[in-house]
């Protein structure tokens, strides 16, 4: 009986000198503790589940911590965006790399706006190798440089026919030969015509992935290295969905709706933009800002959530 006593005032003893020390370290912690994003953040976009708080991510963060932050930031847009889409309108895989290659430098629905007529004229690839320039030239114009993509369309048309038979090809060595067609959009048309998953590295995934400090690479196609690594491959084409449908809807360029926000307690760059929660949501844009989206005929399952199609080409 009486060594345990020895041990539990041996114990006791040892308890003891924690006095500064001690409160020095609760000090660190709650200063760590108030960086981080308010809890309530992620209930300002109605319908959108709290997301727990979690500490802001340390500089010296782990490979295995960054990946499972990484997975849950995926997690948590999953959930928010479970009716996340290619948000060009395509029937089949030629209309989805035409699109694709029409998106450069304008928006999505500006080239849903422009397609039908395109592809109303010209539905093949047949066709649209053997079209006259200037008259796709006036139907293009509406999208900005119109001249070079006019050159970019009728030519991977043109390889389509000579090359593949006037069918898409399904492999990424053979897209990415086809004038105007470069990886991101290669793995557009191979994650959504094809079912083949890649990561879709636009400017909206650049700079979110920067800001949840993902990775420290500029170049695209070392970040789309450095992000695959964290997730596994048939992950890849829905993250890119993710991703890109949150940098459009709340996590803006210029002002992102940081007091709307999801993901804000995992976000290294919260505080960037608007922290109020009132005043973020009137940023949001899209279906979750009760505005049409991209689309004119999206998918059901965006309609049945509440997302609009937009108008057409030349509507009020």
């Amino acid at each position: 009986m009486k060594k345990p006593t020895a041990v539990k005032k041996s114990a006791t003893a040892k308890k003891a000198p924690a006095t500064k020390k001690t409160a020095a370290v609760k000090k660190s912690a709650a200063v760590k503790k108030a960086t981080v994003a308010p809890k309530k953040a992620s209930a300002a976009v109605e319908g959108v589940p709290a997301a727990k708080t979690v500490a802001k991510p340390p500089k010296g963060e782990s490979q295995t911590a960054l990946v499972r932050r990484a997975r849950r930031i995926n997690r948590e847009l999953a959930e928010v965006y479970p009716y996340a889409h290619p948000e060009l309108d395509f029937e089949n895989p030629f209309q989805l790399v035409v699109a694709t290659v029409l998106s450069a430098q304008t928006t999505d629905l500006r080239v849903n706006q422009t397609t039908p007529g395109l592809f109303a004229k010209y539905p093949t690839p047949e066709d649209l190798a053997a079209a006259n320039p200037e008259e796709v030239e006036e139907i293009l114009r509406p999208t900005g440089f119109f001249r070079a993509k006019t050159k970019s369309v009728i030519g991977l048309s043109k390889a389509l026919v000579e090359q593949f038979g006037g069918e898409v090809p399904g492999r990424l060595e053979d897209l990415v030969k086809l004038p105007g067609v470069g990886r991101k959009t290669a793995f557009v048309v191979l994650g959504n015509a094809f079912g083949r998953p890649g990561i879709t590295v636009d400017t909206h995934f650049q700079r979110l992935v920067k800001r949840w400090q993902w990775t420290d690479q500029t170049d695209p196609d070392k970040i789309e290295a450095a992000v695959g690594a964290l997730f596994p491959k048939s992950d890849w084409t829905d993250l890119s969905h993710h991703v890109i449908w949150h940098g459009r809807r709340i996590c803006h360029a210029r002002k992102p709706a940081c007091g709307a926000c999801p993901i804000a307690p995992l976000c290294p760059a919260y505080g960037e933009g608007e922290t109020d929660p009132e005043k973020a949501k009137k940023l949001l844009k899209y279906e979750k800002g009760g505005f049409p989206g991209q689309r004119l005929k999206p998918p059901q399952a965006y309609l049945d959530a509440g997302g609009k199609a937009a108008p057409p080409l030349g509507a009020g």
